[in-house]
């Protein structure tokens, strides 16, 4: 049977069948572009935590015997140790920073999270517990988080980048339960046949589980399960209570919102629904039509001065300009030099969008924040920019309230609104297609190591992948502009 660890120990407190498919279905693991974000943060973060703490010990090895050599070794010699190896119980546990204290060891734990989650305690309670168990009992826990508020200065120095909270007190009277959470781990693990547990809230809390998609396939001749109906889940909850899985075999008047209503009726005649209200908007909007999209990336560990952890920091846009005739032309902008992007990225989409004319946007509070952060950050082109969110058009909040297929299954986001109208479209087809994917190719193209030729990969990926963000706007809009 397979040694246990923190990471696992927590994965079957989520979920028992989360840890049994760990270890024998890895095949199964679909790790979303998403998550890869976050890990890739996640040892970012860990770097500067001991960046910022000279001196120690970095048990950088892999391999347990010798990791566990060395970290006994420096417990020893009372030095400060960095990802510290204690094996105990056949539980591994890697400790983030270790300090000497008293008779024993100040443990505290790494998060790239902005605050601490209940999942932490248990992280930490772990650890210490593995610890006790080697006979090096830290004497206090603590959790290091990232302080949102610290804002880079360009040098190099990290300091005040973590925030910390004492989990000592959480944590302590917590240790004696680990003993049964370690022996129903293995548990699980010696049983060769999968847990039978169905989907639940577990699936999502508090991580979404890369086998969700494993164990929550679609339902056999289930096309359009309750569940789409918008904000449903209390009348998804009930109908499927009463019996009732596909929206098509409930009856009208067992609803009563005049949204599911609406995606009840379209569901059920397999014909889309637009209102005239969407299409008297579309027609009234003037000429020049700008159709514009942003994508950005938010690090946990700033790179640019003046930029704090997780502030969303656009790089680059895209922007179809439609003129009276049907003419349209496209501009765009995408730096991949590694340096901050955002004054040029202010610059050229000022004189992309001149002065005149609506620019339509698919969720205008997203792009309007970045533009008013912008012109925060720029004073200088303020008022260029606080001019561009006055002419917004927002299509989300058209196509949420006026506009429904059945293809979309309950989701308003342009990746299920656009093959509805224009199918020969497939955000599938590329190697960038969704906001997630961006910002990992992002991070892969101004990474130093990153050959000229990939790097030229990645920019056509990117290109492509934000122009068809406005081709759809384009689309959308062309296809709400008559009856």
């Amino acid at each position: 049977m397979a040694s246990l660890s923190k990471s696992k120990i927590i994965a079957h407190r989520q979920c028992p069948k989360r840890l049994w498919l760990q270890i024998n279905r890895p095949e199964l693991i679909q790790i979303s572009a998403a998550t890869q974000v976050r890990f890739d943060e996640g040892n970012k973060v860990g770097d500067i935590a001991r960046q910022n703490h000279q001196g120690g010990v970095f048990i950088e090895t892999l391999n347990r015997i010798e990791a566990l050599a060395l970290t006994k070794e420096a417990v020893a010699k009372r030095q400060t140790i960095f990802e510290g190896a204690f094996f105990e119980e056949d539980v591994m546990i890697r400790a983030d920073l270790l300090f000497p204290e008293k008779e024993s060891y100040r443990l505290v734990e790494v998060k790239s999270s902005t605050g601490v989650k209940s999942y932490h305690v248990d992280d930490v309670t772990v650890q210490s517990w593995v610890m006790e168990k080697a006979g090096c009992t830290p004497t206090s826990m603590a959790l290091a988080y990232i302080n949102n508020q610290f804002v880079y200065q360009g040098d190099g120095n990290y300091e005040g980048l973590f925030a910390e909270a004492d989990l000592s007190n959480q944590v302590k009277p917590n240790m004696p339960q680990v003993q049964s959470w370690v022996d129903a781990a293995k548990k699980t693990l010696s049983s060769p046949v999968e847990p039978a547990i169905e989907p639940g809230e577990q699936c999502t809390n508090p991580f979404t589980c890369d086998f969700i998609s494993y164990c929550s396939p679609p339902e056999e001749g289930v096309e359009y399960p309750v569940e789409i109906l918008p904000y449903g889940k209390a009348i998804a909850a009930e109908l499927r209570g009463d019996g009732y899985k596909d929206l098509r075999d409930v009856p009208a008047e067992r609803l009563s919102n005049p949204k599911h209503l609406k995606v009840h009726a379209a569901t059920l005649s397999g014909q889309a629904i637009l209102e005239i209200e969407a299409i008297n908007q579309i027609q009234a909007l003037p000429y020049p039509r700008y159709y514009l999209d942003f994508e950005t990336i938010g690090f946990a560990v700033p790179i640019w001065a003046g930029t704090r952890p997780y502030m969303q920091l656009p790089f680059q846009w895209s922007c179809h300009i439609e003129q009276a005739d049907g003419s349209i032309t496209h501009q765009e902008f995408l730096d991949l030099s590694g340096n901050d992007p955002r004054e040029m990225f202010a610059k050229t989409l000022i004189e992309a969008l001149s002065t005149h004319g609506p620019v339509i946007v698919y969720n205008a509070g997203f792009e309007g924040a970045r533009i008013k952060e912008l012109a925060a950050d720029f004073p200088h082109l303020s008022s260029e920019l606080f001019a561009i969110p006055e002419r917004f058009f927002d299509l989300l909040p058209l196509a949420r309230n006026h506009y429904y297929h059945p293809d979309m299954k309950g989701s308003w986001s342009i990746k299920e609104v656009l093959p509805t109208i224009a199918p020969e479209l497939d955000y599938s087809n590329l190697e960038v297609s969704d906001g997630a994917m961006a910002q990992e190719a992002y991070k892969e193209a101004i990474h130093t190591q990153t050959t000229p030729e990939r790097k030229e990969e990645v920019r056509n990926a990117m290109l492509k992948y934000c122009e068809q963000d406005t081709i759809a706007m384009v689309k959308i809009v062309k296809a709400w502009s008559r009856p």
